[in-house]
């Protein structure tokens, strides 16, 4: 077994983190199958609304009177469409261009870190908000507005990382073969910040579903009936105090999914890096 799958094995943290995500993937890819009640996810049915959990409605129904644990199961789906969209179209745009700016340094360096700069300097969640607040509210639209504002945070990382690689003697071997710049970034550059690329992505996937639960419940993602927590908790507000049940459990839903990113991102950065593995 590989040195670093131990270390992972061995870490608490990281097997509840691997765990939680297990479970996500597992209401992603088969939510439906998985509840009592399927079409009562998105069909209203007043006869049976505010109902509190009970060993029929097990998370209670909401003010549409549709079953609030079927919605948070197939909600996981949304969810994690949302992040696995972002992050690899923030990875799309991030990548290259730090590993471009990082190798060539000069003007190509300084217009783009000055970009990135423009764009961090502004609340990733405002940011969002501005660009979501110009498209009409869908979950295209959330996408779209995420993968906006997260790809500098790719960048910044890459291109850090790909001005320590640069500076290793293997390169200037390549360099001194002939080797083009396409060969050396991708075959050989690319593997050495690929740690840090994978941290950031799995960190990035908890804050982007949280960002896009806060879209959500400010009506500028998914629109009814679709299954998203945030959306979810946004409708159960005006049935608060006594349809507590409603935000409750779409809200310890996203609570989950973000612990569980961050809790493996966590480990796989200590994997990555032991100079930053956590005390114990």
């Amino acid at each position: 077994m590989p040195l670093a799958l131990r270390r992972l094995l061995a870490d608490p943290a990281a097997l509840l983190g691997a765990t939680i995500l297990a479970a996500l993937l597992a209401c992603a890819l088969f939510g439906e199958h998985m509840v009592p009640f399927p079409d009562d996810a998105f069909d209203a049915k007043p006869w049976q609304r505010l109902e509190p959990p009970s060993a029929e409605f097990w998370f209670g129904t909401d003010g549409l009177g549709r079953d609030v644990f079927s919605r948070t199961i197939m909600g996981a789906r949304v969810a994690l469409l949302i992040a696995l969209s972002v992050v690899a179209g923030a990875m799309l745009i991030g990548v290259p261009l730090g590993l471009l700016a990082g190798y060539r340094g000069g003007w190509l360096a300084e217009a783009v870190m000055r970009v990135t700069d423009v764009f961090q300097a502004v609340p990733q969640l405002v940011l969002a908000l501005a660009f979501a607040a110009v498209m009409r509210p869908s979950i295209g639209s959330a996408m779209l507005a995420l993968t906006l504002t997260y790809w500098p945070f790719f960048c910044r990382i890459v291109y850090g990382e790909t001005r320590r690689v640069k500076s290793g003697v293997f390169i200037d071997a390549l360099q001194a073969q002939g080797a083009g710049t396409p060969r050396i970034l991708f075959l050989h550059v690319l593997p050495n910040v690929a740690p840090a690329i994978i941290v950031r992505a799995t960190i990035g996937m908890g804050v982007t579903i949280l960002v896009a639960a806060t879209l959500g419940f400010l009506g500028m993602g998914a629109a009814p009936p679709t299954p998203e927590w945030g959306l979810m908790v946004a409708e159960s507000r005006k049935d608060l105090p006594e349809g507590w049940w409603q935000s409750l459990f779409p809200g310890l839903a996203i609570l989950l999914a973000v612990l569980g990113f961050n809790l493996v991102g966590d480990a796989i950065r200590d994997v990555a890096d032991p100079r930053l593995r956590r005390s114990r």
